[in-house]
């Protein structure tokens, strides 16, 4: 018998947003390929109603088809009006009276089993309210920020902790992120861990002198692979540079963050060894993953940083902050080192790894648990079994 899930992701990637939620489309792809299942894909976007300046910024996301095939999925891009800055709780409602006709529609043509929802806010809440209009289970999956931002913001807070109350079924991507969500009330005994996947064909050792010399790259390396934002803390980074005579830091990633790092940069007398590359396609991060002799990401806040894995999974040892599921991935000393979110000590975790570089199949061990396969296999078994008891 058909599984036929509904995946509702406000994450997802499209043509002017290749690298946007690329994680949930690989996980809806690998579910997708296995017999007996179907995926349909719907992917909101939220278009601001004010100010009328916004509208050229956003003028990619409407020309986007409303339906189209996107790497074998079927996915629908149905608009709903969202309110910047201020009218993150009216999202909720928008989303939903936006898309619940498409979803009626394709119900009565080919109903759906379950809904897996990709992210907690406001895709949890949205597919409460879906499973309440069509009478299937649903479950969400806490990856981070939803439940460390979301979670706690007066005026989400109640509509996740609802969206978490009556799911059928939850997911968390480390078992530290399972422990957040239990602190914030949810109940523990219906939430798995779910740990992201990494391609291994794709993400693997190669040589790092030519790969230095293909991207120009000169002396060690430390890369820095994250939307540049606050939160990712790339300041720190700029801050242990000093520290770090004769070392190139490279930040894989866009964000209106730059132009603070930039200034950081230029007072410390570093910006002539930063290098930012901007957004880079998923399909080259790993040349630059080999480039690199470090990875460092010294975030305030993780569920399981899908750059730690990649990284890894490239032989590339990583300096990161007792965030998440750190210390479920970092399993061996080879693989990196866990940090303070201080400049000092990531200068120093760095300049040891440096100094001392470890076995690059050492490193990749690690990532090796960490399988599309595996993924997909938890998932199926996870909404199958929502499903039956729906």
């Amino acid at each position: 018998m058909t599984l036929n899930v509904l995946t509702l992701s406000t994450l997802f990637p499209d043509m002017s947003r290749p690298n946007f939620g690329v994680f949930v489309e690989r996980q809806a792809r690998e579910l997708a390929s296995r017999p007996d299942v179907n995926v349909t894909v719907i992917a909101p976007l939220g278009i601001p109603i004010w100010p009328i300046g916004l509208a050229n910024q956003y003028a990619p996301l409407r020309a986007l088809p409303r339906k189209e095939r996107w790497k074998d999925l079927t996915v629908y891009r149905p608009l709903f009006s969202t309110i910047p800055k201020i009218g993150a709780r009216y999202n909720v409602g928008s989303m939903t009276r936006a898309i619940l006709p498409l979803v009626r529609h394709l119900h009565a043509q080919q109903p759906f089993d379950v809904i897996d929802a990709s992210f907690f806010f406001p895709d949890g809440p949205v597919a409460q309210r879906l499973s309440r209009a069509l009478g299937i289970p649903y479950s969400v999956k806490a990856r981070g920020a939803d439940i460390h931002y979301w979670g706690k913001r007066r005026d989400t807070r109640a509509m996740v902790k609802r969206a978490g109350a009556e799911a059928a079924g939850l997911l968390a991507v480390s078992s530290a992120m399972r422990r957040s969500m239990v602190k914030l009330g949810m109940d523990a005994a219906k939430i798995r861990v779910h740990y992201t996947g990494v391609d291994l064909d794709r993400f693997e050792i190669a040589d790092r002198a030519v790969a230095k010399d293909v991207l120009g790259f000169e002396g060690p390396v430390v890369l820095c692979v994250g939307a540049l934002i606050p939160r990712k803390g790339q300041d720190l980074l700029v801050q242990a540079l000093p520290r770090l005579p004769g070392i190139t830091l490279l930040f894989a990633g866009q964000g209106q963050y730059r132009r603070s790092l930039e200034k950081l940069a230029e007072e410390l007398g570093v910006d002539r060894r930063i290098g930012f590359l901007g957004s880079v396609p998923h399909d080259r991060l790993p040349r630059i993953y080999a480039a690199a002799d470090v990875m460092a990401l010294p975030s305030s806040s993780e569920g399981l940083a899908n750059a730690w894995v990649e990284s890894l999974a490239c032989g590339t040892p990583i300096v990161i902050t007792d965030v998440g599921g750190a210390r479920e991935l970092l399993d061996r000393p080879e693989a990196g080192k866990i940090v303070d979110r201080d400049p000092e000590a990531i200068a120093a975790a760095i300049g040891e790894i440096l100094y001392n570089p470890p076995e690059r199949e050492a490193v990749r061990d690690t990532a090796l648990r960490f399988t599309w396969e595996a993924n997909a296999d938890l998932l199926l078994h996870h909404l199958k079994g929502i499903a039956r008891g729906g």
